[in-house]
């Protein structure tokens, strides 16, 4: 028993305990990037064959079919970055945005008064049941998303944003994109998350929020039309709050003391 410890004990050694835990961090960083979308299922599968593969090859001695194996390998790892795509892209995204976002640190009143100006309209247009979509742009660009839309540069107040959502205008249907203090652009189309919604309340707008909200650090309000409830989505995920705590996430993401 002691030559055993005593061979264990050479073997482990801090470069291979650092080894151990090194992959292990990976192993985990990967499965949180990946948690809640498609690849989750995705990879699980291909675990599934790639052990039943493995135990097969072990059980039975198939010479032509492990040859086989050996020289697909190369082409599992091409077919990877292809089919893994939009979650790497996504992965690479959040692994480049630099911590707080600093921008939004400013004049503590206008920004106050922006959120009483955001909560207003949210109230206002929830109570009425006209539907609202509004993102909050954070580091990560929405230039593309930007540029789909109609530009506005205006303060942000609760005069324009009722009016923009007002039913039947001609820039009610798409989201507004407030950047700082501005409303920069309305009637925005935003991509739509390839998740499956467990709950059939959720429309195309809250797929919207959602989607955008996968790609990028904003923050998104959505007022379903149909119930007018308040929901907010960021990071890829959506809650439905009240005005309350709607002015606390917002007050949060502007970092207010």
């Amino acid at each position: 028993m002691p030559d055993v410890f005593a061979s264990f004990s050479r073997l482990l050694d801090w470069r291979s305990i650092l080894d151990v835990l090194l992959v292990a961090v990976v192993i985990y960083t990967l499965l949180r990037l990946f948690q809640g979308t498609q690849a989750v299922q995705l990879l699980r599968g291909v675990l599934i064959v790639a052990l039943a593969i493995a135990m097969l090859s072990l059980v039975v001695d198939l010479p032509a079919f492990n040859w086989l194996l050996r020289n697909s390998v190369p082409m599992v790892f091409i077919a990877i970055p292809v089919i893994f795509q939009p979650e790497l892209r996504r992965a690479l995204e959040r692994l480049g945005r630099s911590g707080p976002l600093l921008t939004r640190r400013g004049d503590t009143t206008n920004t106050q008064s922006l959120i009483n100006e955001v909560v207003k309209t949210v109230d206002f247009l929830s109570q009425r049941r006209t539907g609202a979509l509004i993102v909050f742009h954070g580091i990560t660009g929405l230039g593309d998303v930007i540029e789909r839309g109609v530009r506005i540069d205006g303060e942000v107040s609760f005069e324009l944003l009722a009016t923009i959502f007002f039913p039947n205008t001609a820039l009610h249907d798409g989201a507004v994109i407030v950047r700082g203090d501005r409303v920069v652009a309305a009637s925005c189309v935003l991509p739509l998350t390839d998740r499956e919604l467990s709950d059939s309340q959720l429309g195309t707008r809250h797929r919207a929020a959602i989607g955008v909200t996968e790609e990028s650090d904003a923050l998104v309000v959505v007022v379903s039309e149909e119930t007018g409830r308040i929901s907010v989505a960021r990071n890829g995920r959506i809650v439905r709050l009240d005005t309350n705590r709607l002015r606390a996430v917002l007050s949060d993401f502007y970092s207010v003391a």
